[in-house]
């Protein structure tokens, strides 16, 4: 398994940017599809988007398609997440997460980080 750590949140306005930044402790991080999700009060935790371990494929959410870019740095064990065009609904903590396999489900990601919080005000 990674340990995984994410960095990056913070307060922003509508229409601002923010980049998520995701490390990975192990000499295996190219092997495994990188996730990102978000959980905001009162809801349940959903999916972002993902990144895969075969050509670096990417699937994005409906809800943040065009808006959003996920990429990787194997050399150093980074996923990042690009948010563009913020709105007030993308408020919530985000995670990354990996996975052996190339899904979207969260209970196929086996490591988790803790977390970080995006508020994006109106």
């Amino acid at each position: 398994q990674l340990q995984l750590v994410e960095s990056g949140g913070g307060l922003v306005q509508a229409g601002g940017s923010l980049r998520l930044s995701c490390v990975a402790s192990g000499r295996t991080f190219s092997s495994y599809t990188m996730g990102w999700f978000r959980q905001a009060p009162g809801k349940e935790r959903e999916f972002v988007a993902r990144i895969s371990q075969i050509s670096d494929s990417t699937y994005y959410a409906d809800s943040v398609k065009g808006r959003f870019t996920i990429s990787r740095n194997n050399a150093g064990n980074t996923v990042y997440l690009q948010m563009n065009s913020l709105k007030p609904e993308d408020t919530a903590v985000y995670y990354c997460a990996a996975s052996w396999v190339v899904t979207t489900s969260p209970s196929l990601f086996h490591s988790w980080g803790q977390g970080t919080q995006v508020t994006v005000s109106s």
